[in-house]
């Protein structure tokens, strides 16, 4: 089981980015999907979270309208467009399968001008 982040960076604030997880090793369709994101000295909070078909999505309310999280069931991967970012979005992305409570390695967002 495998899930692997990528498309972090630095942006400026008002900026966007596109995540990408590319999940493998298991039905990723069977699956709810999930991105949380940690700061240093935090708690891991969870940020958005799709349904098995993409029908059904629920974010967090500080990420609410600027989000957006998708899925491709037929590439096996997991997105997050993120819009507006403000400083204190500036986190590790990760993303995250129920799937034996897998975990990728996570993608560094840092908003700074």
């Amino acid at each position: 089981v495998q899930l692997v982040e990528s498309g972090g960076g630095l942006v400026q604030p008002g900026g966007s980015l596109r995540l990408s997880c590319a999940a493998s090793g298991f039905t990723f369709s069977s699956y709810v999907m999930s991105w949380y994101r940690q700061v240093p000295g935090k708690e891991r909070e969870v940020v958005a979270v799709i349904s098995l078909d993409g029908g059904s999505t629920n974010y967090s309310y500080f990420v609410k309208g600027r989000f957006t999280i998708s899925r491709d069931n037929f590439k096996n991967m997991l997105y997050l467009q993120m819009n507006s970012l403000e400083p204190e979005d500036t986190a590790v992305y990760y993303c995250y399968t129920s799937y034996k409570r897998t975990w990728g390695q996570g993608t560094q967002v840092t908003v700074s001008s």
